[in-house]
């Protein structure tokens, strides 16, 4: 018999097609190798309800609670009367409070492992107090909204300074009251324990992203099941979740900047921005020459196979960026900006070329769909290298233990 364990995320982690659902559904994974799983998360998009028998498959038991955008974002506003961040009240629930403490009390958890800082709130009460606490903040969640703050202007760039101050604030605190904190990389970790005390410094680690290669190999089998006719395009791709908002710039950045004049050149080719929920921002791209928004797709690998190259110049970023990940193990060219690049280190710079210099982008992308496609099987050979699952998860086990260093 397998020790419990509780393991709590903000969002179901399944199905794995997007940065944080990536990572959680893998750690979920690995855990259930280990411990008997008592998962706890919301569901914020009523598509996922049809995936809760797949993380049931994975766990001891699962408690999923329907999070409504419009609900949580008039119980954000009560951030302000409290002098806590938005985040904390967005995704408070007391059905999820009393599954935490019951089922923390009813099966002797005495572990318990979180992702995102907002779910932290559930074993900071006095039924968790004994719980060995392992968090998994990824990267430094308050340093997003000084970037959104910096990039708006206004009120909302007022809002947006207010969450990151103190979000920045209870970021601490958790770190302060949990025995172990992780994020992903080692740059991550560092910047993070400059702003803390010493006590604490010595509880940041990092616990980094893997990659499926298995899945994400160009010898997989996949399906497009949607109707574009990518054997016959000659394109480059940009993948993501196009509801988040370091993407949403991105984009529309790059269009405006890089593809407005890579078109010129080369104008009987395409520019394909790839994930699900794109705003009216990010659709109305599709109305300039050669742009193609997909919207949900069920499998994003038939669209990195059939690229000239995979693009990610973030302007705004934390961490590690699965799709370069994704693009590197299915053997595809990637260019990103110094931001995207942030948590990768020693990675073959023949094909993963990294730059801010817009002239610089625009010329490596001209050069590659100007060019037989190039297979970047070193991207590939690197990354079942370094970045398998098992490998990266590995260092849980003993954050979770009672030695932790």
């Amino acid at each position: 018999m397998k020790e419990p364990l509780l393991y709590l995320c903000h969002r179901i982690p399944y199905p794995p097609n997007k940065g944080d659902k990536i990572t959680t559904f893998n750690v979920l994974k690995f855990l259930n190798k280990h411990y008997d799983v008592y998962v706890g998360c919301f569901i914020d998009d009523p598509n996922d309800k049809q995936y809760k028998h797949n993380v049931s498959e994975l766990c001891k038991e699962c408690f999923f609670v329907d999070l409504n955008s419009s609900i949580a974002k008039l119980k954000g506003l009560s951030a302000f009367g409290r002098g806590e961040p938005i985040t904390l009240p967005y995704y408070r629930s007391s059905k999820m409070s009393h599954w935490v403490d019951q089922t923390v009390r009813d099966n002797n958890i005495s572990k318990a492992f979180i992702y995102s800082g907002c779910m932290a709130q559930y074993v900071l009460t006095p039924g968790t107090k004994n719980l060995h606490k392992v968090m998994q903040f990824a990267d430094i969640d308050s340093d997003k909204w000084r970037q959104y703050a910096n990039a708006s202007k206004g009120v909302m760039s007022k809002v947006y300074m207010r969450e990151y101050r103190t979000l920045a604030k209870y970021e601490k605190y958790v770190a302060d009251q949990f025995s172990v904190s992780c994020f992903i990389s080692d740059t991550e970790a560092s910047l993070f324990r400059e702003t803390v005390e010493r006590n604490i410094q010595t509880k940041v680690k990092t616990l980094s992203n893997g990659i499926d290669s298995e899945y994400f190999s160009p010898s997989a089998p996949s399906t497009l099941s949607e109707n574009f006719s990518l054997d016959d395009e000659n394109y480059i791709v940009f993948t993501g979740a196009m509801d988040y908002r370091p993407n949403i710039e991105t984009v529309i950045w790059f269009t405006q900047n890089i593809w407005s004049e890579v078109i010129k050149q080369c104008p009987n080719s395409k520019f394909y921005i790839v994930g699900s929920s794109p705003p009216k921002q990010v659709t109305d791209l599709s109305k300039l020459p050669g742009v193609v928004v997909t919207g949900r797709v069920d499998d994003v690998r038939p669209y990195l196979s059939k690229a000239k190259a995979a693009v990610a110049p973030m302007q705004m970023a934390r961490g590690i960026q699965n799709k370069i990940l994704e693009a590197m193990a299915m053997e595809r060219p990637v260019m990103t900006s110094k931001r995207g690049i942030e948590g990768l280190e020693d990675y073959p710079e023949e094909s993963l070329y990294v730059t801010d210099s817009q002239q610089s982008m625009t010329e490596w992308v001209i050069n590659k769909l100007n060019t037989p496609p190039y297979i970047a099987a070193e991207s590939r050979e690197w990354l079942e290298e370094h970045y398998s699952w098992d490998a990266k998860l590995t260092p849980l086990l003993n954050y979770l233990g009672a030695n932790c260093e």
